[in-house]
């Protein structure tokens, strides 16, 4: 009975008709009774747009009064004020400088905060990686930032290891040479960055293996489920009995693709197995040598040889 009568009591409505339903005249700002007139309350603020805003306007923005979405990773929460042109007389002095100015401008930091989250973003579109490892990639150039322990790396090598690491996190990895495809630095200073980010915030990253770069590989490559299946089997076999020591995860994947398309309809050349991969004809002949002469434990059980292991190019 008490929170009913206290709601009763913060309850707006007409005194003399208090179940009337009440009628907002948002041009005045008024509350007024329906059946009697009574401006009940006035003054009410209306939480619209100030103007209209069409879906085929070529301006993206939306001039409504509440301003942009807040970035909490940017220092000033992105809170601001602008003071417009003046156009009176008494906005200028006597030798026509404006009166009132925008005193408040973006910090340096904020900038380059900005500036990385833009690139980060560039890169992410431009080889479809997902929304929620751009944020990560994000917050992981925020600490870096904030911590300063990258003084004197650029930012543009910094925002690539950065969503380099984020991949790597996300459980999606790329390859270093697929950031550096979309990045303005070299191969060589994202992986110098990789590794001081790493050793700054303490972080670690899980090791690729062959199987994180199979299924995409074979999908780029157009080969069927069948070939994709055999090649994973094979990687993950030749990794189990040392066969390949020493090599990279991508190559050993790469030489694995190209066995397991020659025994099949699907045959792919090194080189166009290279161009998906990122890696040299030689790297991917190297691995390949290594693997064939156990080629027959490698294969599985039930895989469908188009070619016979016996007549698999030897190198």
């Amino acid at each position: 009975m008490a929170s009913s009568s206290r709601m009763e009591a913060n309850k707006v409505c007409c005194y003399a008709h208090p179940d009337a339903p009440l009628i907002e005249d948002y041009r005045a700002g008024d509350q007024i009774c329906s059946d009697c007139g009574l401006v009940v309350g006035d003054r009410v603020i209306d939480v619209g747009s100030e103007w209209r805003t069409f879906s085929n306007e070529k301006s993206g923005t939306d001039p409504s009064r509440v301003g942009g979405p807040e970035n909490p990773l940017l220092n000033g929460s992105d809170l601001s004020t602008v003071i417009g042109p003046g156009r009176g007389d008494a906005s200028f002095d006597d030798f026509g400088v404006s009166k009132y100015q925008n005193r408040r401008t973006m910090s340096s930091s904020d900038r380059a905060l900005i500036n990385a989250f833009r690139e980060i973003n560039g890169m992410a579109d431009r080889i479809n990686l997902a929304k929620t490892i751009v944020d990560r990639a994000n917050n992981l150039f925020k600490q870096v930032h904030d911590g300063k322990n990258l003084k004197g790396r650029s930012n543009d090598a910094i925002s690539s290891a950065c969503l380099y690491i984020a991949c790597r996190q996300e459980g999606v990895p790329r390859t270093f040479k697929e950031i550096c495809a979309v990045s303005k630095v070299s191969k060589k200073e994202i992986g110098r960055c990789f590794k001081l980010i790493l050793k700054a915030l303490e972080t670690s990253v899980d090791l690729i293996t062959t199987g994180d770069f199979m299924s995409r590989f074979c999908s780029n490559l157009s080969l069927p489920n069948m070939v994709q299946k055999a090649a994973t089997h094979i990687a993950r076999k030749a990794v189990e009995l040392d066969i390949v020591p020493g090599r990279s995860p991508i190559s050993v994947a790469a030489a694995a693709i190209y066995m397991a398309s020659q025994a099949s309809n699907d045959k792919r050349s090194q080189k166009e197995i290279g161009d998906i991969a990122g890696v040299a004809d030689v790297t991917i002949r190297q691995s390949y040598k290594l693997m064939y002469p156990m080629a027959a434990q490698l294969f599985p059980a039930d895989f469908k040889f188009a070619t016979p292991i016996e007549d698999l190019p030897q190198m």
